[in-house]
């Protein structure tokens, strides 16, 4: 299900509520006790290789402390865990969400060195602070699209993050609703973008642009 554009941003959608994505990830952790199915990867595969290959790159030491936020399945902190970095943190609002992602975190054997929490990133606890690297694939999307008053969850996401990250931190998101330019507009206050991560690009009559949009900020 894709969100309609319109002028301003996206209209509302049940892909921003909560209800939305507990039922996801109800039936994805039936799939994962049935059959083994760790689920969907939120933008698939490239967008976990494009993250990794940015903090190589930069060579982001591995007790670097990440967060990831929304984490789902936790499969990219998985990818983290097997690459080396020991500081890793997935958050998401669902406990289902949280409940799935720690039983393929097991599976793997990472348990000892991934910490998952149930958490609200627009209401964080004290504790979900000093991160070098914050991480978002899709919650911000979410966060956009909730029916109920998004502007000022956005608003909140954007507080949230300045008190999640540390001074100097990274924050890299990934988005298939809104443009450079609009999360430019979004995170321009307190951020500062660093670089533009390479996407997949579309032609449609003539003309060319990118389904996802991957950027990566610092704290001012």
């Amino acid at each position: 299900m894709e969100a309609e554009e319109v002028e301003g941003g996206f209209e509302p959608s049940v892909l921003g509520t909560r209800e939305y994505w507990d039922a996801v990830y109800e039936r994805e952790l039936q799939a994962f006790q049935e059959f083994g199915d760790s689920g969907e990867i939120w933008f698939g595969e490239e967008s976990m290789t494009r993250l990794i290959r940015w903090m190589e790159k930069c060579n982001i030491p591995l007790d670097a402390s990440v967060l990831d936020i929304g984490t789902g399945n936790g499969i990219f902190l998985v990818e983290l865990a097997k690459l080396g970095y020991s500081d890793i943190t997935g958050i998401d609002y669902c406990p289902l969400a949280i409940q799935l992602s720690g039983r393929i975190i097991e599976k793997e054997g990472f348990s000892n060195i991934i910490k998952l929490q149930v958490e609200d990133f627009l209401h964080p606890s004290t504790e979900l602070s000093g991160f070098h690297v914050c991480i978002d694939k899709g919650t911000f999307d979410a966060i956009s699209l909730n029916p109920d008053g998004a502007p000022e969850k956005k608003q909140q996401y954007v507080q949230s993050l300045c008190r999640a990250l540390h001074d100097q931190g990274f924050f890299l998101i990934t988005s298939c609703n809104w443009t450079k330019k609009e999360l430019l507009e979004e995170f321009g206050e307190g951020f500062e973008m660093v670089e533009e991560l390479p996407t997949p690009t579309f032609t449609f009559a003539g003309r060319s642009g990118n389904s996802v949009t991957a950027l990566v900020f610092q704290k001012k």
